[in-house]
């Protein structure tokens, strides 16, 4: 019995692999066992398939009834999770109100390491 040394779908990464590299082109994803570069993407596409895919509140009995209607949820998670979601990271309040009180006791005196010119935004 012959057994295939590599499978079709090992032989197409393989492949892309190889044409990647003779375009000198890298992939976007880190070194084996190494899942620290995506650990925020991961983190927040876990978080939105837990309050928003999987949520029986945000998802309509029966699912979406079409691209639009995905566009709106989408656009209505985003919004909430920006402004309303209390985040554990910055005391279990809305970013909104957390960005207030942070203003609220901190001014901005200078730029020192990035001044802006003088005539910035005139043409």
């Amino acid at each position: 019995m012959l057994h295939r040394l590599v499978e079709p779908g090992q032989y197409r990464a393989i492949r892309y692999t190889e044409r990647l590299a003779e375009a000198e082109a890298v992939t976007s994803v880190g070194s084996k066992g190494d899942s620290y570069d995506n650990a925020m993407a991961e983190a927040f596409n876990s978080l939105f398939k837990a309050e928003c895919i999987r949520n029986p509140v945000m998802r309509p009995r029966g699912g979406w009834a079409g691209v639009g209607e995905v566009e709106i949820a989408v656009a209505e998670y985003v919004e909430w999770f920006n402004h309303r979601r209390l985040h554990g990271e910055i005391g279990h309040v809305p970013p909104v109100e957390y960005e207030s009180a942070y203003w609220s006791t901190h001014t901005v005196t200078s730029y020192r390491e990035n001044p802006v010119p003088a005539n910035a935004g005139t043409n």
